[in-house]
């Protein structure tokens, strides 16, 4: 195994939970803070609760909300593109008769 490669492991760690709880274990970081333990968790509460703090959720609908109107937008620009083609090509024609 090589030497000096592998972090410095504290044994004391401690571990706090966004609810208050918290608890000593080891890891490589002197302190960790977690969103959900065990105490506060649903699977082992019982409780049901949504955990949705950062807003992800709304985030993710206003990207999708956002590329639909720009395919939209692409979509129109290119319909007008193909009429005023179609617009010159009858022009055209129509002095060629």
């Amino acid at each position: 195994m090589k030497k000096d490669i592998h972090p410095e492991y504290f044994t004391d760690a401690k571990i706090t939970c966004a609810c208050g709880h918290s608890a000593v274990m080891g890891s490589t970081q002197k302190a960790v803070f977690v969103e959900l333990c065990s105490t506060c968790h649903p699977f082992y509460t019982g409780k049901q609760k949504l955990v949705d703090t950062a807003g992800r959720v709304e985030r993710f609908q206003k990207r999708a909300a956002k590329k639909d109107a720009a395919a939209t937008a692409r979509k129109g620009k290119k319909i007008k593109k193909v009429a005023a083609k179609n617009r010159k090509k009858e022009k055209e024609e129509s002095v060629e008769e």
